[in-house]
């Protein structure tokens, strides 16, 4: 099938890498068998609304980021059964006929519309994030695929602002998570929607090529603890990176710069020798990589040890015009030694007067998580970047965001789910949404509406309710009207859509949107939730339904 827009083929609908796990078999057994029964019925064809929606947010919080779409968009353009995978599906179904399994060999999404809330987008309980429109058998074959790459993106991405909020806009934030994620898969999707929800780098070389992601990392205790001393330098008589001198040379000078700061009164009252083979780890590392060297210095001891053989080095590289570009703590007190690592190095700006070392930058890392670098914070502390990941890409503090994916119409009839759990009852029928926004330009509340009702308008009273709560209502004057849905596949038609955006535009909106909420809609403790509501004629009609859906009792 072609795929056009405007006349031409969409520019990033098929691009990019697409994950071979997730192929139309990405799915339980129960959508096949719904297929299988449709297709039985002769209802396999009929047309159906489903809504993509989540009931709560993660996290304790009031907010989420909105992740995924773009490898929902990509599982769309690459839908196709194999003839082997068709093979499965029948051996798996009792009884089914050959006939079934040419109606799947005949399947495409050419007749699916699926209209969307932008990638990045902050978004809240109840509110559509995706709508998904087509022949019912085909829709609930993309029920569990859709939920499987919107699920985690959105927890992980959420997770990632979190940690934004917390550290604030001038630190650095870089993921570490690979060696502890779920699978391969799990770093992966890690890397790319940690990025988009407001990480700075990431230690992944596979995400970093896959995706763009600046790539960040030092090295490991291990290659700290391989050198035994400098005379393993000095005998292989190696050329340092710029081939101007030595190894022997460059030994020599770190050893001066050593003895320098040994010498000065200021400098050595917490040290008296430094671990050897610590500095030729460090002495080694700046040989290979002069310009980018940062050292992890808790090997054995951070202030006895690892601050002055790192700054031995980073002497030495002054000498002959480099800068070097900081430290990495990975255990002990962090406000503490982030604190002395600082001290140390103003006093060697002032005593050697090198402007600017006072200012290196100090990464720390060790299992960080959302609280401790809230309590970093509280304490005080010199850390500029941290480096977190298995707190992070795991999502730790929740296992999973809850998405769901419920049928609201069908063959342009409404319909709904109940429950005797208030939040499990759907809404039903095909809606559009819209964001208020109020005269300081925060978002008020998120309205949706019958798709056939008359937009909000700038300036106009509106009445906003609670879908399920009658006393919760109140009336908004909107000073900006924001529609949240757009269209991002509408199969074969050339009718126009929205282009995928590049990654670092979507990270953008996130940022953008985040900055925009109101404050106390964003604090860790007791925040305020988030307004969604729908409108009058909508609340009407989802109660109307409700009654004549709901089975009557009788009481004898």
């Amino acid at each position: 099938m072609e795929k056009k827009e405007n006349g031409k083929k969409p520019g990033r609908v098929v691009d990019g890498p697409t994950n071979p796990m997730v192929t139309p078999l990405l799915n339980d057994l129960y959508q096949f068998t719904m297929a299988y029964a449709y297709w039985k019925a002769g209802k396999q064809s009929e047309r159906s609304v489903f809504d993509l929606y989540f009931r709560k947010n993660p996290f304790g919080g009031e907010y989420t980021i909105f992740a995924g779409l773009e490898e929902c968009i990509k599982f769309l353009a690459n839908f196709k059964l194999t003839d082997e995978e068709i093979d499965f599906v029948r051996d798996s179904l009792p009884g089914c006929e050959e006939a079934f399994c040419d109606y799947l060999r005949g399947l495409d999404c050419s007749d699916i519309e699926v209209y969307a809330i932008s990638e990045g987008s902050v978004v809240f309980p109840k509110v559509p994030l995706l709508r998904i429109e087509g022949p019912v058998a085909v829709v609930q074959l993309l029920e569990t695929p859709f939920l499987n790459l919107i699920n985690y993106a959105s927890l992980v991405a959420t997770n990632a602002a979190r940690h934004r909020f917390v550290a604030g806009k001038s630190k650095l934030l870089l993921e570490f998570g690979a060696r502890r994620a779920q699978g391969p898969d799990g770093a992966i999707s890690a890397s790319k929607y940690c990025y988009l929800g407001g990480f700075d780098g990431t230690s992944n070389v596979a995400a970093g090529k896959l995706f763009g992601i600046p790539l960040r990392g030092t090295h490991s205790h291990a290659f700290v603890s391989s050198f035994m001393s400098l005379d393993e330098i000095v005998d292989k008589k190696l050329q340092s990176s710029d081939g101007k001198r030595t190894c022997e040379d460059f030994v020599s000078l770190v050893q001066t710069c050593l003895t320098k700061i040994q010498n000065s009164s200021s400098l050595s009252g917490n040290f008296a020798e430094t671990n050897k083979s610590e500095l030729a780890a460090f002495t080694s590392y700046a040989l290979a990589f002069p310009s980018a060297f940062l050292a992890l210095v808790d090997t054995y001891d951070v202030i006895k040890s690892g601050i002055p053989n790192f700054c031995a080095v980073a002497l030495a590289l002054h000498e002959l015009g480099y800068k070097a570009v900081g430290i990495r703590l990975d255990s002990g007190d962090l406000a503490y030694l982030s604190t002395e690592a600082r001290k140390f190095f103003c006093a060697i700006e002032r005593e050697l007067k090198l402007p600017d070392f006072g200012e290196m930058i100090i990464t720390a890392s060790n299992d960080l998580n959302e609280e401790t670098v809230d309590a970093l914070n509280k304490q005080g502390h010199e850390v500029d970047a941290f480096g977190i990941g298995t707190n992070l890409v795991t999502c730790y503090a929740q296992a999973a965001l809850g998405c769901v994916f419920k049928l609201v119409e069908i063959n342009n009839q409404p319909r709904i789910k109940l429950s005797e759990d208030v939040t499990k009852v759907s809404i039903p029928c095909k809606k559009r949404t819209y964001r208020l926004f109020g005269k300081e330009g925060y978002p008020l509340v998120d309205i949706m509406t019958g798709e056939n009702e008359p937009s909000p308008k700038v300036g106009e009273r509106l009445l906003c309710r609670h879908p399920f709560n009658e006393s919760k209502r109140a009336y908004v004057v909107p000073q900006r009207v924001e529609e949240l849905l757009k269209c991002y596949w509408r199969g074969n038609a050339d009718d126009a859509r929205e282009e995928l955006e590049p990654l670092k535009e979507i990270r953008n909106r996130c940022i953008k949107q985040l900055e925009n909420m109101r404050p106390d809609h964003m604090r860790r403790l007791n925040p305020t939730p988030y307004k969604v509501s729908v409108s009058a004629k909508l609340y009407d009609f989802i109660h109307f339904l409700w009654l004549n859906e709901a089975p009557v009792g009788e009481l004898h």
